[in-house]
Order: structure tokens, then C-alpha cells, then sequence
């Protein structure tokens, strides 16, 4: 071959590398969004069409951000992205959770306690100093994830007028007829020296003794004939109830011992006494008990026992028997040891006995020093002295250390304990909220659907919830309360308005600093500032109060929400009470949930297993398209696994779609849409059908991006490009793409092809591999806009039918032949007649269908099954030796050729170096290279 017939080819070019170096190209892109503004232009571009409205829920601005809200993020923003290119206006402001314990308790180990080493003022600004560094840091973390967002403009929970609009959203719940001040039992954390909300509590095993305790029963000669179970007994009998307990640091607080009315009870006798226990549980009793020769002398329903008095197992007291429907004949005795002050269930129950309300238990955890035999003393050191006490007074029956599940305090880790204090709640029942709210549950569409089964059960039964706290870094309550009676002023909501100004001018300080006497005059002699401050949830929960309706961007009720599974009990039902206290309807009209991340086998992400997988670092070894592509290829309905190998894997995977890029923009090379874009009608078959298979596909890829199947878009993706492009349209295409004339219709057909391809892909592979599609973008053909983001999904796919019999249809038929051929040839590979494909000569025998199907592509079969000849024969006239395909019907029989092989198409045909002026290539070569051309009509 000549050096004039070599230079001929048309050869690929192009200044996108194969090579990606994500983690050093990224940071480029992001200098290069800053600089053009793209998130700023992108609401300009957009403003005035349909809104779409995707709040963030905020993370608690403390530590560094970990895999967990990198996931969170990037599903956000392929949303958001995906919503972009459909032609929304789609902002996503930011935000940061600012009040509350966490941040405290590092200022403390900076500065110490307030006001014990430092003044209260100064500790809150301290913690305000403390928020806006972990903020700092935390946005650079997720800007480097290619989260677009109004990053100069976040919304800070610590901002004044953030903290005002919290009071203004706390005195429209009070004035809704929702707030109240009760004196229940709550979930008290010692550490924390404050009040849980149900959102700060998770559960944990723990170790705690278990305990039969008998209380003697004052009157045993009740039990006898005219009695309950109707029993002649000895006028020295011994007759106990038995309770079953695992905290028995609670007995010091028994008011009553609970039975249910319809469950029965009998009388039990072992030697010479007898004991009261449920029927279902006598057998288990005993056992545990080791009690010998039990006789059941009698039975009674629950309710002929209301009344009995009991003496208490160590207080010189007696305590009744009271009637309860909690009561469960799950394990213990069917008895229940009943403490107001430490249970909801007893709570209740002692309002209808009106049972006293003596709480025995400090905020640090340590009885109060009246508290006869454990004055001081810390309640769980408390359980050994008790069991002591218990076995010198004779009562107690037995005792087992058991483990089972308790609550925690969800930041401590530490054990919580029942204490009913003076607290605000917003009440779920006294003005309607559950019936409301279980109402607007109904309303939205939750993602995956057992959302709503899973929130509505947590609403149905959770209690009142408790908004008060007794910390000093959160949003004060700003209420006035009556010295005496504890009633709220009844300018309740006049005097938070203006207190609400005086905030939104100086932040929470404003209250501190407020005397009673400014805004109430001569009331301040009746009223005294209220010292609690609001539940942290509440602060991001009034977020839909806070930023939708105040910002000009954005909107109520949200489009959607989305967050973590664990925010059913947090933030999705924070932001739905109070949405519903405040306007009778849910915040959101979609609620989207994902699940944890775990590693490979199914652990969670824990630094003492040595699993932690940290965004940061693969950011700067893989890249952050590598972690995105991860987040869209699993099903975040469920637990997502991830290790250094999975995103391996997806690196392999990555690059599979970057080369396949690469290919379509290197045989772009030279071509100018303008000028050299072919109509569909004129196209080449193979390159009509790669288009409207495209067109299909575009379709299904924005249907799944709008459903939130993300893993469906990768897919779809990685299959276009692994099968339908490299493993068939491609490799076809590249004899043509290489060796046609350069401006011939052959070549020019399939780069069109090519160029509608590129338009497509970059915009599917937008909001999942942001980076890699702004650089594709970049090195694209045509005139453009200057991001792939101020675009929208390519509108411009021709819609013409594909012509004649050659439809989808056909296509998928000859695929399966060409893989059947391409398996054949595989085998004389390996049988060592044949190199490449184009050494070899197929013959291919085959049933009507087939031979019909296959004669349509007349002599361009061969170009589809990239051999050097191709032949098609009726099935009756294959060779005897010939074997069937996997495709029943098809015999193929490969043969080497015989023929010379031209220089510049590698084809072997009986053509090459007739003609002296183009020695060594075939004559269709020569008229690509010196003529008008080959003409190629299917493929």
C-alpha cells in the first residue's frame, strides 16, 4: 500500500483522554462551575417554568461528612440533575442542623461547662463559632461531590432569622390549641441531664438483673371463700402477688401493682405459702422460681382483684392492685409493678388511681436525699442494693442477670431511664393532631411503599411528643408562665411576635438578655420566663416554615423529601406534626427513602471492624464519578453495600462507558453537524436502527430517572454501551468509519449516527457521572451551551419510522445469528485455523426464516459478521458434518480464506493488487480511496 492510500484512513482523534484521572480533573470542573456560575445560570435559564422542590434535610453541622450523607447527597442531585434536563426549575438549597447537644459537648471540651467555667453567653457564641467551622468544612465535602447547589446561600438553623421564625412556628402550634405543660414520665438521659425526644432514642442490648419480688398481700383473709378465689385458707396464711422486673432501681417509686381485668389468675401453693400469678405464665414461673410441689388452689379473673391492698416489699406503705389493659402475658407474671413517675403506661394508670406523682430521681440520675435507704445513691448502682434489701426483707423470689434490648441515648450510647418532670409537649390528641395527621399521611406517596406503613404505625402510637429541653446552646421557648398557677400569658402570641424581632436582630441572645418587664409591664410581678428550650428536632422540623415559604425559590408543600430510613422517626414525622399543628397539611408530596450503607457482608460501617469507607478518600484515589456511579447502580431501597472491591468493580464499569464515549467522539473527528449531518431517510439501516434504538431507550432512561430507578438508568446505560454499541453497532461500523471516503455517505451516516449517539448519552449520563459529562461536553462537535447542564434531554432524535421489513424486529434476529457465527468463529480460533474473523469464510445453512431474514442484507452480511465473505444456503444443502447452532435452524461452517489480505481493510479478497496504481489494497478500497466511494446500503 502507497503512503497516499495509507494516509487515506480516517483514522480516530480525539483530546478526550481514555485515561480519566477523576480525582485530579474533577477539582477542575468544580473551578470551572464556580467561575461561570452554573448553578446561578441554570435558575436564571429556567426561571418561569414548572418548579420542582427537593428541601435538604439538614445534617447536624458536627464531624467530618461520611459515606452515609455523601450517599444522601448524590441522590438529591441526580434528582435534581435529572429534573434539570427535563426542563424544571429544580434549586436545592442547602442546609445545616446548628442547635443542641453534640456541638455542646465539644465546646465544652474546648472552653468547659457554662456556668462553671464559662458564662452562659459566652458558651453560646462559642457554639455558634464551633457550627460555622464544621459547616465550612462540611460544604467543601459535598461541593467536591459534584453537588450543585446554592452553596453561598445555605439555610443555617442558627441564622436569626432562622431562630425567629422557629418562635413564630412555636407560637402558631400553641395558639393551634397543640402545646401543653404536663408532668410526665420521659425519656431521661443522665449524660445529656436532659428530656429525648422518640427521634434521639434507639435501642441496644443491656445487661440488667431480673427479679421475682413478692408483695404480701395485707389481707390474706380476703382470698378466702368470700373472697376472689373462693379458698378456705389457714388464718396464718402467707399470700403474695409476684411482680416480674428488669429495673428494680424503680421499686422505691411503686404506687400499685397493675393486672389485667380479663386475663385469668390463680392462686398458687408451695409448702406452706401462696403465691398470685397469671395461669398462662405458671409453668415458666415456676421453672424460674424453683418452687416445689405447686398446687393451683384456685383461680379469678383480674378484675375481682382491683382493690387488694399489698403491702410494699420494703417501705413501711401498702400499695393497691389497679386494672390495666397493658398489661401482657408475654414473659414475667402477668403482674406488673406499677411506677408513675417512671413509665408512660404507669403514668396513665396512676391518673385514673390518682396514684401519687413523687418522682425520687435528680436530673443527674441520683435519688434525691429523702429518699429512704438510697439517698444519693445513682439508680443502676442502685439495683444491687435493692435485690439485697429485697432478699433481708425475705421477698425476693428469684434473680438472673438477662440481656435484652434497652433504650439508649442515640449520642451517648448510654442507658436511659423513665423520669417524669415538668415538660412542654405538643399534645397528639387534645386538639385532633394524630386523626390529622394519620389523615395526611394518606395524602402522599411514599417511595419504597411500606413507608407509609412504617410512619403511620409511629404515629398511631406514639405518645405526646415532648419538645422542652434543659440545654443552652438551642432555641429558648420564649413563653411567659404564671409564677403560681403555670398558665401561659394570655398574650401568649403578641409577646412571641415581638420577641421573635428582637431575635431576628440579634439571635437567641435577645431572649437572655430580655427582662420580663420590657414587654409585660406591671404583669412582670406574676410572670417568670420560661428556662426550657425546644427539642433540636423542631428546629429542622419548621423547615418547611422556615425556607420553602420564605424563600422566593423555592415552595410549599415540597415535591418531595428525601432521607435516610431512620427519618420516619425522625425528621419526615418532625417536619409532618408540625406542618400539621400549623396548616392541616403534610410538608411534602412525595417522601423518598434510602437505606444504610454496609460492607460486602452486610456490616455496618463501624471503625473498630475497620470498614469505614470515608467519600474524602475515595475522592482523591478513584474520583468522585466513581462513588456517584456506585450510588446510582444500587438499589437504595435496601441496605447498600460497599467496599474497595464493589468500587472497583465499578471502576471497571466506568470505563467501559468512557471508552465507549470516547470511541463516538474520536470518529467525530472532522465532522461539523452544520454541514455534514445526514437525513434519517437517507441513512444507512444499521445506522437508522442505532438511532432509534437510541430514541426507545431515551425514553424508558427519563421515565426511569422521573420514577427514581436510578439503578434501572445504569442499566440501561452500561448495557447500550457493553452490548447494543461495543459488542454489535460498533464493531460493525468501524470498516466503514475507517476505510470509506471520508466525506462518503457511508462514513458520514454513521457519524451522524455517532453524533446523536454522544447528544444522548452525555445528557443520560449527566446527573450520575457529572464530571465525565462536562468533559465529554467540552470535547463535543457543534455549538453549544456552555455546560451539559443548561441543556435539556436531546429533543432532536429523529422520529421517522425505520423503512421496509429492517425494523427493531429484524435487528434483534440478526444479533442472535451474529453471536451464534461469532461462536464458531470463536472455535476455530481456539482450533488454531483462523486468527481474526476477517481470515475466515462463513457459510451459513439455514431454515426458511433464517435464509429469508438473511438475504435481505444481500453481500453486506458480511460487514455484520466482520468476516471476509459471507454465504447463505438453504438448510438442505449443508455439508453432513456440519453442527446446528444454539439458534435451532442455523448451521455455520467457517472455512479460512484463500485469499490475500488488503493492506488498508484487512479484508481477504480475490480483488487485492489488481489495480498498479493502489498496489496491495482491494478494488472497493480503491474506490474509497480514488473514486466516489463505496456504496453501502444496510450495514
Amino acid at each position: 500500500m502507497n503512503e497516499h492510500d495509507k494516509n487515506s484512513l480516517n483514522l480516530p482523534n480525539t483530546a478526550f483522554p481514555m485515561k480519566a484521572n477523576l480525582a485530579q480533573r474533577e477539582p477542575e470542573w468544580l473551578k470551572h462551575w464556580d467561575n461561570i456560575q452554573l448553578y446561578q445560570k441554570i435558575q436564571e435559564k429556567n426561571k418561569g417554568k414548572p418548579k420542582f422542590i427537593l428541601p435538604d434535610g439538614p445534617p447536624y453541622a458536627n464531624g467530618e461528612i461520611h459515606l452515609g450523607h455523601a450517599v444522601n447527597k448524590i441522590l438529591k442531585d441526580m434528582i435534581l440533575k435529572s429534573k434539570i434536563l427535563s426542563g424544571f426549575l429544580a434549586p436545592f438549597v442547602p442546609g445545616w442542623d446548628c442547635h443542641g447537644l453534640p456541638i455542646e459537648l465539644n465546646v465544652e471540651k474546648q472552653v468547659g461547662r457554662p456556668g462553671v467555667k464559662v458564662d452562659a453567653k459566652t458558651f453560646r457564641q462559642k457554639c455558634r463559632e464551633y457550627v460555622l467551622t464544621q459547616v465550612e468544612a462540611q460544604r467543601a465535602g459535598f461541593i467536591r461531590l459534584g453537588i450543585l447547589g446554592d452553596w453561598q446561600n445555605p439555610y443555617l438553623t442558627m441564622d436569626y432569622k432562622y431562630e425567629a421564625d422557629i418562635i413564630r412556628s412555636l407560637s402558631t402550634i400553641a395558639a393551634n390549641g397543640h402545646l401543653h405543660k404536663g408532668f410526665k414520665p420521659v425519656h431521661w438521659c443522665i449524660d445529656c441531664g436532659s428530656a429525648l425526644a422518640e427521634a434521639e432514642v434507639e435501642y441496644a442490648d443491656k445487661t440488667s438483673p431480673a427479679i421475682d419480688v413478692c408483695f404480701p398481700v395485707l389481707d390474706p383473709n380476703m382470698m378466702n371463700v368470700a373472697g376472689p378465689f373462693k379458698q378456705s385458707l389457714p388464718e396464718t396464711a402467707s399470700v403474695s402477688v409476684v411482680i416480674w422486673t428488669t429495673t428494680p432501681w424503680t421499686l422505691p417509686a411503686n404506687q400499685a401493682v397493675a393486672v389485667h381485668p380479663d386475663l385469668t389468675y390463680v392462686l398458687l401453693k408451695s409448702a406452706d405459702k401462696y403465691y398470685i400469678v397469671v395461669s398462662n405464665l405458671v409453668d415458666a414461673f415456676s421453672k424460674r422460681t424453683g418452687l416445689e410441689d405447686v398446687e393451683i388452689v384456685g383461680e379469678c379473673l383480674g378484675g375481682a382483684l382491683e382493690n387488694t391492698q399489698l403491702q410494699h416489699p420494703f417501705y413501711d406503705k401498702c400499695v393497691p392492685i389497679v386494672l390495666g389493659e397493658h398489661v401482657t402475658v408475654d414473659t414475667g407474671t402477668g403482674l406488673v409493678h406499677t411506677a408513675p413517675v417512671h413509665g408512660v403506661d404507669d403514668y396513665m394508670i396512676g391518673i385514673k388511681y390518682h396514684l401519687s406523682m413523687d418522682n425520687p430521681v435528680n436530673a443527674n440520675g441520683c435519688y434525691h436525699s429523702s429518699v429512704p435507704l438510697f439517698a444519693g445513691e445513682h439508680v443502676f448502682k442502685a439495683n444491687d442494693k435493692v435485690i439485697e434489701i429485697l432478699k433481708e426483707k425475705g421477698h425476693l423470689l428469684s434473680f438472673v442477670k438477662m440481656q435484652h434490648s434497652y433504650p439508649h441515648c442515640w449520642r451517648h450510647k448510654s442507658p436511659l431511664i423513665f423520669r417524669a418532670t415538668q415538660q412542654w409537649f405538643v399534645g397528639m390528641d387534645q386538639n385532633g393532631l394524630r386523626t390529622l395527621a394519620l389523615d395526611a399521611i394518606q395524602k402522599v406517596n411514599w417511595i419504597p411503599e411500606w413507608g407509609q406503613a412504617r410512619i403511620e404505625g409511629m404515629v398511631r402510637d406514639r405518645p405526646d411528643w415532648c419538645i422542652s429541653r434543659q440545654r443552652t446552646w438551642c432555641v429558648p421557648m420564649c413563653l411567659f408562665v404564671h409564677k403560681e398557677s403555670g398558665e401561659l400569658h394570655p398574650k401568649t402570641a403578641e409577646l412571641m411576635e415581638a420577641v421573635a424581632k428582637k431575635v431576628e436582630q440579634a439571635g437567641i441572645e435577645a431572649w437572655y438578655e430580655l427582662t420580663p418587664e420590657e414587654l409585660l409591664g406591671s404583669d412582670a410581678e406574676w410572670y417568670e420566663k420560661s428556662s426550657d428550650a425546644l427539642d433540636v428536632w423542631f428546629d429542622s422540623g419548621v423547615m418547611h416554615t422556615c425556607v420553602l415559604e420564605k424563600r422566593l425559590e423555592l415552595g410549599f408543600p415540597a415535591d418531595l423529601f428525601l432521607e435516610g430510613s431512620d427519618q420516619h422517626r425522625g425528621w419526615f414525622q418532625s417536619s409532618l406534626l408540625t406542618s400539621v399543628a400549623m396548616k392541616q397539611v403534610a410538608p411534602y408530596k412525595q417522601v423518598l427513602t434510602h437505606g444504610f450503607t454496609v460492607d460486602a457482608l452486610g456490616r455496618k460501617m463501624s471503625k473498630s471492624l475497620g470498614n469505614v469507607i470515608a467519600p474524602d478518600k475515595v475522592t482523591k484515589t478513584l474520583g468522585a464519578d466513581i462513588l456517584r456511579l456506585w450510588v446510582s447502580a444500587t438499589d437504595y431501597r435496601s441496605e447498600m453495600s460497599v467496599s474497595d472491591e464493589i468500587l472497583k468493580r465499578m471502576s471497571d464499569s466506568y470505563r467501559r462507558i468512557r471508552n465507549t464515549i470516547r470511541f463516538l467522539l474520536a470518529n467525530l473527528n472532522g465532522f461539523d453537524p452544520k454541514q455534514d449531518r445526514i437525513a434519517f431517510e437517507d441513512l444507512i439501516v444499521l445506522d437508522q436502527w442505532v438511532i432509534d434504538r437510541a430514541r426507545v431507550l431515551q425514553q424508558e432512561i427519563i421515565q426511569a430517572y422521573s420514577d427514581y430507578q436510578f439503578h434501572t438508568c445504569y442499566q440501561k446505560i452500561q448495557h447500550f454501551c457493553s452490548i447494543d454499541l461495543g459488542s454489535f453497532y460498533l464493531d460493525i461500523i468501524k470498516d466503514r468509519q475507517y476505510t470509506g471516503k471520508r466525506d462518503g455517505l457511508p462514513r458520514r451516516s454513521a457519524q451522524t449516527a455517532l453524533y446523536y449517539l454522544v447528544e444522548c448519552l452525555v445528557r443520560w449520563i449527566a446527573p450520575i457521572l457529572s464530571f465525565t459529562a462536562e468533559e465529554i461536553w467540552q470535547n463535543m462537535p457543534g455549538d453549544r451551551e456552555g455546560s451539559v447542564f443548561l441543556s435539556e434531554w436531546y429533543a432532536e432524535l429523529p422520529t421517522t419510522s425505520m423503512q421496509g421489513k429492517m425494523t427493531q424486529a429484524f435487528w434483534d434476529k440478526v444479533l442472535v445469528v451474529r453471536e451464534c457465527v461469532n461462536k464458531t468463529l470463536e472455535e476455530a480460533r481456539a482450533a488454531g485455523s483462523i486468527g481474526s474473523g476477517l481470515e475466515a469464510e462463513v457459510n451459513l445453512y439455514c431454515h426458511p426464516e433464517h435464509y429469508e431474514l438473511l438475504t435481505q442484507l444481500k453481500d453486506e452480511l458480511r460487514f455484520v459478521l466482520i468476516t471476509s465473505q459471507a454465504k447463505i444456503y438453504p438448510a438442505d444443502e449443508r455439508p453432513s458434518d456440519a453442527k446446528e447452532t444454539s439458534l435451532a435452524g442455523l448451521w455455520v461452517v467457517v472455512q479460512p480464506s484463500i485469499y490475500p489480505k488488503c493492506d488498508r481493510c484487512w479484508h481477504r479478497r480475490e480483488d487485492v493488487n489488481q489495480n498498479s496504481e493502489h498496489p496491495g489494497i482491494c478494488s472497493r478500497c480503491v474506490e474509497n480511496v480514488a473514486g466516489n466511494g463505496e456504496t453501502r446500503i444496510y450495514a
